[in-house]
């Protein structure tokens, strides 16, 4: 199964939303199939986005998994993308210049965006 980082990114919202200390079994996200949504859950724990991702198997066949909360990571990670502007400028970049989808990538020109909001925005402030 390709990597969907779209698929990615509103799972890490679903998780913030849903998961107080406690695991949620089978996240449901609209448009994608329980094996969409397992798999990624599966890759974002394995980068160490989320604390935990179990899944339980039946004749080589998906019959529930448990995702767990976002870890420190996770949260850092959501925060630099969760902007849509933010997101769709860093997207825009990738694609311009024929990037990697990478989640290191993606934070480092989401991190730059948000830099220099930051910067714009103190700046403004300073101005007054």
């Amino acid at each position: 199964m390709k990597r969907d980082m779209e698929l990615c990114r509103k799972i890490l919202f679903a998780i913030e939303e849903q998961v107080d200390n406690v695991v949620v079994y089978d996240l449901e996200i609209e448009g994608y199939t329980k094996d969409q949504v397992a798999y990624h859950c599966n890759i974002l724990h394995e980068a160490g986005l989320i604390s935990a991702y179990e899944g339980s198997y039946s004749e080589d066949e998906l019959d529930m998994f448990a995702v767990g909360a976002l870890t420190w990571a996770g949260c850092d990670y959501l925060d630099k993308i969760r902007d849509d502007t933010i997101w769709n400028k860093t997207k825009e970049v990738i694609k311009k210049n024929s990037l990697t989808w990478t989640v290191d990538v993606i934070s480092n020109i989401a991190s730059a965006f948000v830099t220099a909001a930051a910067e714009g925005a103190v700046k403004a402030i300073l101005n007054q």
